[in-house]
């Protein structure tokens, strides 16, 4: 199966630093494949990322067992031939809403019942960024939030763009230049302006760093913070905040706003 042309990349994470205690990488063969047949059973469209372009193939899983798993060829020849001289190839899908993501190191040719199919070892790890205690809520693009993070001596804040938010912490993307966002790291006094709502005061504590590939093939650095200590009253500026831009993008669908 080829993508169109105007089918949606689908982004592309890179986990380049996270906690001991991360909760999105397994590296346990008996969970991978769990979630491995899980995507097969339910016939999930997986993205086969390879090359440098930010080329990609649509496929599905045919077949997973302890060892190997099986992915469905495309029609262009061509397509097939790259995908097999590939040394790594990068696979996203999504099972019961979860993004799953894992790395494949080569493809062989093969025949599987009857028909040509691509086969690889069973990956060693996988990314699955499972749902949150709290609602996340992806920021508005016309009104992006902006996160001031203090610097020592005195110096002007570094700004970074607030990519989503939750009562449990946000994502941002990472500065280019200025800040470390090693986990672990916390920084203190962050401000951020909730339009409408107020401003939110907080300590952020880094938990992991993404280098993402977005739809039209920019890379930027995504890191995953958590809110320390997080104050009664902050909550619920947050939770303020995401039931207005709730209501108003439910407005505009509803032709109201």
């Amino acid at each position: 199966m080829e993508p169109a042309a105007q089918d949606p990349t689908p982004l592309k994470f890179e986990l380049l630093q996270a906690g001991d205690d991360n909760p999105f990488l397994l590296r346990a063969r008996g969970e991978i494949v769990y979630h491995l047949k899980a995507v097969a059973a339910e016939h999930a469209l997986v993205a086969a990322h390879y090359g440098q372009a930010n080329e990609f193939l649509l496929t599905t899983l045919l077949a997973v067992d302890d060892r190997q798993l099986h992915l469905d060829v495309g029609k262009d020849p061509e397509t097939n031939r790259r995908l097999l001289a590939a040394d790594r190839i990068v696979c996203v899908t999504h099972h019961d809403k979860v993004k799953i993501q894992f790395a494949l190191r080569r493809l062989d040719n093969v025949t599987l019942q009857g028909r040509t199919a691509f086969r690889a070892d069973i990956p060693e790890r996988m990314l699955r960024l499972q749902r949150r205690e709290y609602f996340r809520l992806v920021t508005p693009a016309a009104r992006p939030l902006r996160c001031h993070i203090p610097m020592p001596g005195g110096a002007p804040s570094m700004v970074a763009t607030v990519l989503d938010i939750s009562g449990g912490g946000l994502a941002v993307v990472v500065p280019p230049d200025g800040l470390d966002f090693a986990p672990g790291t916390v920084f203190r006094g962050c401000r951020i302006d909730l339009p409408e709502v107020g401003t939110l005061a907080v300590d952020l504590r880094v938990m992991n760093l993404f280098e993402v590939t977005l739809k039209n093939g920019v890379q930027v650095m995504r890191s995953g913070c958590q809110f320390e200590r997080l104050p009664g009253p902050m909550l619920t500026l947050v939770q303020r905040y995401i039931l207005k831009v709730e209501r108003e993008r439910k407005a505009r669908e509803s032709g109201l706003a």
